[in-house]
């Protein structure tokens, strides 16, 4: 089997590709990524020897590159990631989450509908539904209602490849996953950002009064759930992947002070992002009955492991604070990418590992 991932260098993409290529059954994988600021190919350094792992530099926009990775490698399936995912960034600037989240994935759609690629994944998010009044949780049925500029660009991506299915009969199919965590998460999120702060006793700043309610989903577990769509997943249907572990902001942060030695007193209230929503909450009741899949991984355990991750790879954290994790790629591809020009024997995508 081979595969297409897009945004496999970023946090949960990498998870998924390191997954895949540590597998009994591994399969070829191909990894498409433009490498913005939250794409680490140090992520990656474990399998990047693999044979049967392929790394291209490239923007999911750029329809001739992706029309010529997919004429080369005709991938079984492709598993879509590639988005800009950060909605405070989104806020500060709309502009590139509607170009990558949408027109990025018209491009795909687009691709996957000329070249008959057998299967899409597509990767969204619980955002789509928007903030809901406690006991609710959305099933797949549930209207959407998103409210930042990233949540929008993603539900647009949604009804788009819903819409490829229904008119043109792609077989793609859509996951909406709850908050990730784990090793490797680029420090802006909530987690690694409160996790790497503990650590170095610097503040840890809590939007309003800290009460908004997510939904937590270890990453593993949540790779292991995109595998079992991929697999098991209907044509033309959305799959919800929940943590069944809704808990407070502050209670989140509180239990990283409490793990990590850190004294509350570093709890920095801070003045709450715009049209920040309550509360995030979903069902996997369809995906649990159809594929079988469940989370495997406890909030305590996986927030116990992630910690330990950050104490134990401290440079690693340092390297992307300070930008120079983006070094990686002139260091192990440039060379390789301008012997290939000068012999002519390629120019992009970049070879195999």
């Amino acid at each position: 089997m081979k595969l297409l991932v897009t945004g496999g260098a970023g946090f949960i993409g990498s998870a998924f590709v390191r997954l895949l290529l540590n597998s009994a059954d591994s399969p070829r994988v191909v990894n498409l990524d433009k490498l913005t600021y939250a794409g680490n190919l140090e992520n990656l350094e474990a399998v990047a020897a693999k044979p049967n792992y392929r790394f291209v530099h490239g923007d999911i926009c750029d329809a001739a590159l992706v029309d010529a990775v997919l004429s080369e490698e005709k991938p079984d399936v492709m598993v879509h990631f590639a988005a800009e995912s950060h909605v405070d960034r989104s806020i500060f600037s709309p502009s590139a989450s509607f170009e990558t989240n949408l027109r990025g994935t018209f491009t795909l759609l687009e691709a996957a509908r000329a070249h008959q690629v057998p299967r899409l994944v597509h990767i969204s998010t619980d955002e789509v539904y928007g903030s809901l009044e406690a006991p609710l949780e959305a099933d797949e049925t549930f209207p959407l209602n998103p409210s930042s500029p990233y949540s929008a660009s993603k539900a647009g991506s949604d009804l788009l490849a819903r819409s490829y299915f229904t008119t043109y009969k792609l077989p793609v199919v859509i996951t909406r996953a709850s908050n990730n965590y784990g090793p490797y998460q680029f420090p802006e999120k909530l987690l690694p950002l409160m996790i790497s702060n503990a650590l170095e006793g610097r503040p840890l700043p809590v939007y309003g009064d800290g009460q908004q309610v997510r939904d937590w989903l270890y990453v593993d577990d949540h790779c292991g759930a995109i595998r079992a769509v991929m697999e098991k997943g209907r044509e033309g249907e959305i799959y919800n992947i929940g943590g069944s572990r809704s808990l407070p902001n502050l209670e989140v942060v509180r239990k990283i002070l409490a793990a990590t030695g850190g004294s509350e007193d570093l709890i920095r209230y801070v003045v709450d992002r715009p049209g920040h929503d309550r509360r995030y909450a979903l069902s996997s009741a369809k995906l649990m009955r159809e594929t079988g899949w469940a989370p495997q991984t406890t909030f305590e355990e996986g927030l116990a492991h992630t910690i330990d991750w950050y104490r134990g790879n401290r440079e690693w954290v340092e390297r992307v604070k300070s930008g120079e994790y983006r070094n990686y790629y002139a260091r192990n591809y440039d060379n390789r990418d301008r012997e290939l020009r000068k012999t002519g024997t390629a120019t992009r995508p970049v070879p195999e590992n």
